[in-house]
């Protein structure tokens, strides 16, 4: 595997190396001591999947106590995806980086606690795999609203196009207004 970081040094972008032939491909998408060595202590309690149509954005979630990081990569399909620093004492506080994960690409992204995290479906269909360091606490998530003007996220949408959004993600928060992390 390939560990580079991003733009937010903290968010980083994983290559596993893919083996394929005529029968199709291999690959690790995860090795405790390969993540180790790159600096990236997890330890994975929860995985989650979700399947969602073009169009569909998740996010921006954290969680404000039980905070997950989050190794999250498509296997079908291809997002636009997004990681929001939300530590107040973080020289990049409030700065994003997104990348494109795909089925053709294999890349994927470790999303640290300390981080709003969402994605915009680009394909008809895209199905999307996280791994979590901490469990689901729906009492403990927040939302920041995914078109903020102070974060300026580029959704890499067609122009003029609004997203499909859950009345949860909808309702989401002004960065200035939101329960960050010191």
């Amino acid at each position: 595997m390939e560990f580079e970081k991003t733009s937010i040094a903290d968010v980083i972008a994983i290559r596993p190396r893919v083996y394929g032939d005529a029968r199709g491909y291999f690959l690790e998408s995860w090795q405790q001591r390969a993540f180790d060595a790159a600096g990236i202590p997890a330890q994975f309690v929860q995985d989650n999947h979700s399947r969602s149509l073009r169009g569909v954005l998740r996010g921006l979630h954290y969680q404000i106590r039980q905070p997950q990081g989050k190794l999250v990569r498509v296997v079908t399909g291809s997002v636009f995806d997004v990681a929001v620093d939300i530590r107040r004492s973080s020289p990049t506080f409030g700065r994003w980086v997104g990348m494109v994960l795909s089925e053709e690409n294999h890349q994927m992204l470790w999303v640290p606690p300390g981080f709003a995290h969402g994605f915009v479906v680009l394909s008809e269909a895209a199905d999307f795999l996280y791994r979590c360091t901490d469990f689901y606490a729906p009492e403990h998530e927040r939302t920041l609203l995914w078109n903020d003007p102070d974060l300026a996220i580029d959704w890499h949408m067609p122009r003029g196009s609004e997203p499909v959004l859950s009345s949860k993600d909808a309702a989401g928060v002004y960065l200035k207004d939101a329960e960050c992390f010191a």
